[in-house]
């Protein structure tokens, strides 16, 4: 199993929405956790059945915060970013707009890129992995610096397709 087969594996659970796969062969044993950002877990311990009655009510309710509304120009720019495509990154790792320190950037804010175009690399356990483009338009905006760690489906870029 090569790279872009796990990277394909990876986008696919993503989108699947499965919680957990694991796949095993003979030289390869792969398993994938995927989790949303916006679901919270809380975990609290519970007392002992004969202290229960008595700690509970002493023990005041969680609060939640009261929902804030975003400024109006939070949502104008969501809205105008949201006829952009974003590119996200596969894998887990961190994030170089060249290919060397002596080497020109890969992309710049308003180049025109083709499907196919390298767009960054993503070293990950000394591997450096070219990000080529899955689609053909205009570089908008690079949303991570250069040399930062990224996680998997993190935004990368925001490319206008037209």
């Amino acid at each position: 199993m090569d790279l872009k087969d796990i990277q394909n594996l990876i986008k696919f659970v993503a989108k699947s929405g499965a919680s957990e796969v694991k796949l095993e062969t003979d030289d390869v044993k792969i398993t994938i956790k995927t989790g949303s950002e916006s679901e919270t877990t809380i975990v609290q311990q519970v007392p002992m059945a004969a202290q229960m009655p008595q700690q509970l009510a002493a023990v005041p309710a969680p609060q939640q915060a009261a929902p804030t509304s975003a400024p109006p120009v939070a949502n104008k720019e969501k809205d105008e970013d949201s006829k952009y495509i974003t590119v996200k990154s596969p894998i887990i790792g961190t994030f170089y707009r060249k290919p060397s320190p002596d080497k020109p950037l890969f992309v710049e804010v308003g180049q025109s890129i083709a499907e196919g175009d390298v767009l960054c690399i993503i070293e990950a356990m000394k591997l450096f992995n070219e990000i080529e483009s899955e689609i053909s338009g205009k570089v908008i905006k690079i949303l991570v610096d250069d040399a930062t760690p990224v996680e998997f489906d993190q935004p990368l870029f925001l490319v206008d397709p037209s």
